[in-house]
This record gives structure tokens, C-alpha cells and sequence, in this order.
């Protein structure tokens, strides 16, 4: 039996087929053969590798299921190499006792990175994602606590206040409209759940001239930038000879940097894929704490935390309406590594 077959046998667990609804009639679903089916209407969400589809196609997001079909295990940790954890810690302010035994949602997971960690905190993770890159996901995370959808943020199909935690990392400002994409996600969380975002940051001037690039780089076919991509290999080499250069070796590196801005990461595909992953997108919208605080505010959200990374946010809903206030706590918080 081929490996597509196998995955298409997958089951959906009791726990996440509780929470799943129609997007059709909102009626409960079941499952029928590998393919997902409700209960109410009839209608049917097929599964395809592995992945059952409650959209028919990529839409904007088609440069990231060419991305993490490229790079499906580069940001994945190993052994050696902690840094998506690292990551997820910056940008969430999760903890591993946060998450252990949880039902938590990753909107727009990608290929899994962050949902690899939080599966190896002990959490149940349901990982949602526009792109082909659900494929991925389910691949990378097959035999942990997860499970894969490939669905649109603006439509998901889960009930009201079905998770303990929400995530979403670097994935709203890929959206059209990234407000309205977070107001999506707070009705989705228990009394008492926590949601943690983190966006592209408005106050950082090396943005403006990549936003020129954009506007040619983001109409290329994906494999065409991607070749492209690989002219940051030489161009890092330059920045480290020129930052040797006594007094003026890094001013003329930062005027290069802002001419030409790429990643600096120092793993080489690394850099070749963050710097794609910066050009490419569609939509890539870039904000501030205070109108990110306003969106929290605005849904109800209280105890309201800023994180290591911005812009990262974390807020919580109240446990009753009447727990409501505001404004909520504002504080820096990071989680021991």
C-alpha cells in the first residue's frame, strides 16, 4: 500500500471530531471512510493525502505550499539545534506545563514547526492551513497528538469555545485583512483560554525598501524567486568581510543591508528560505502594539502580555462576561528557556 493510501485511512480522534463543524449548516460532522461528513446537511469534506479539505483551492497562500514543499524538515528542531522552540517560547510566551494535555490550535501552521514543539510539550495540537502545505504537516507530524486541516482562517470549522490555547505565528499578516483574520480566533477559546500572536513589526524602517522589491517580486512564479533566493549566499560572505573593515565596514554593510535586504541567519538555507519566505507572499501587512491592543481589547480579551518578539501578544478570555474588564494587565513576560 503507497504511503497517500495510508495517510488517506487516518482517523480523526474523538476529541477533535467533537469540536468540528459544517461550514455549510454548522451541523456536527462524522467521519465516513477517510473523508469527513455531516451529520445535518450531508455535505462532504473530502480527504486527500492525508489531509481533509474544507477549502477547494490555495488562493493567495499558493507560495507557501511551493515554500514548505521545498523546505519540509528545515525549520523542524533536531538534536543539535533548538531554535524553533526558541522561537516559540519569543513569540508565544508559552511554557511546556502551559500546554501539556491541552487541545490547542495552530492557525496556519505551515509545515509544523511550531506545532512539533508544542505536540513535544504533551500538547493535542489541531493545525489549520490554507496552503498545500498541510500536506506537509500531516507528513511531518505523523504519529503525534495532531491533526491537519487544510481550511481558511475567515472560515473555520470548529465550534465556539473549543480550545484551551490558540497560537498564531507569523501567518495573519499574510492574510488580506489581518484584523478581521484575528477576530476570527478569540470566539474559538474556552472561558479562560489563552491566545498568543505574533506579527511583522510596523516600526522598523529595513521594511521599505523590501516593500519596493515586493511589488515585482511577489508576481514571479515561486520557483523563479526561489533561484533568485540564492544570490543571499554570496551577498551574506560580503556583509562579513565588509563588517571587518575598521570604521566604516559596518556602516557600508547596514547601507547594503537596507538597499538590498535579506536574512542574515547564519545556516545557510536558513537564510535562503527566510528571505523567500519575505518576498513571495501575496499580502504581507506590518503593525503596531497599540492597534494590536486594540484588536485584543475589542474582542473582550483581558491580561493582555506583551512577549520577548515583536510584535508578539498574548491575551486571555475571561472566565465569565461579567470577569470582563477593558483593559487588561499589560506586562512583559518571558519563559524561562
Amino acid at each position: 500500500m503507497t504511503e497517500s493510501l495510508d495517510l488517506n485511512r487516518s482517523w480523526v480522534a474523538d476529541e477533535v471530531l467533537s469540536v468540528l463543524r459544517c461550514l455549510a449548516c454548522r451541523g456536527h460532522l462524522k467521519e465516513c471512510e477517510g473523508d469527513l461528513v455531516c451529520a445535518g446537511c450531508g455535505h462532504k469534506y473530502p480527504s486527500v493525502n492525508g489531509v481533509v479539505r474544507f477549502v477547494d483551492a490555495q488562493q493567495y497562500a499558493g507560495t507557501f505550499g511551493f515554500q514548505w514543499h521545498v523546505h519540509a524538515r528545515t525549520q523542524l528542531d533536531t538534536k543539535e539545534s533548538q531554535r524553533s522552540e526558541r522561537a516559540f517560547r519569543r513569540r508565544t510566551g508559552f511554557c511546556p506545563e502551559d500546554l501539556a494535555g491541552k487541545l490547542v490550535l495552530d492557525a496556519g501552521c505551515g509545515m509544523g514547526r511550531f506545532a512539533d514543539v508544542a505536540t513535544r510539550w504533551g500538547a493535542h495540537v489541531v493545525g489549520v492551513d490554507l496552503s498545500l502545505a498541510a500536506e506537509v504537516a500531516a507528513r511531518n507530524l505523523a504519529g503525534r497528538e495532531a491533526k491537519i486541516f487544510q481550511a481558511d482562517v475567515f472560515q473555520l470549522p470548529f465550534a465556539p469555545e473549543s480550545f484551551d490555547f490558540i497560537y498564531t505565528i507569523g501567518v495573519l499578516h499574510h492574510t488580506p485583512d489581518c484584523e478581521r483574520a484575528f477576530k476570527m480566533l478569540p470566539a474559538l477559546l474556552k472561558p479562560g483560554g489563552r491566545i498568543a500572536i505574533w506579527l511583522y513589526s510596523g516600526y522598523n524602517n529595513w521594511y521599505k525598501m523590501s516593500d519596493v522589491y515586493r511589488k515585482i517580486t511577489r508576481r514571479m512564479s515561486p520557483r523563479l524567486l526561489h533561484k533568485l533566493c540564492y544570490g543571499v549566499v554570496p551577498l551574506y560572505g560580503i556583509h562579513q568581510v565588509l563588517r571587518k573593515i575598521p570604521l566604516v565596514g559596518r556602516r557600508a554593510s547596514g547601507a547594503l543591508a537596507y538597499a538590498i535586504p535579506m536574512a542574515f541567519h547564519p545556516d545557510r538555507t536558513w537564510r535562503v528560505l527566510d528571505t523567500f519566505d519575505w518576498y513571495s507572499p501575496w499580502y504581507q501587512s506590518k503593525h503596531t502594539y497599540e492597534e494590536v491592543f486594540r484588536w485584543f481589547e475589542s474582542c473582550g480579551l483581558e491580561d493582555l502580555r506583551v512577549i520577548e518578539q515583536p510584535i508578539a501578544v498574548q491575551g486571555r478570555r475571561p472566565l465569565s462576561p461579567e470577569a470582563n474588564q477593558p483593559q487588561g494587565e499589560k506586562e512583559m513576560i518571558q519563559c524561562a528557556e
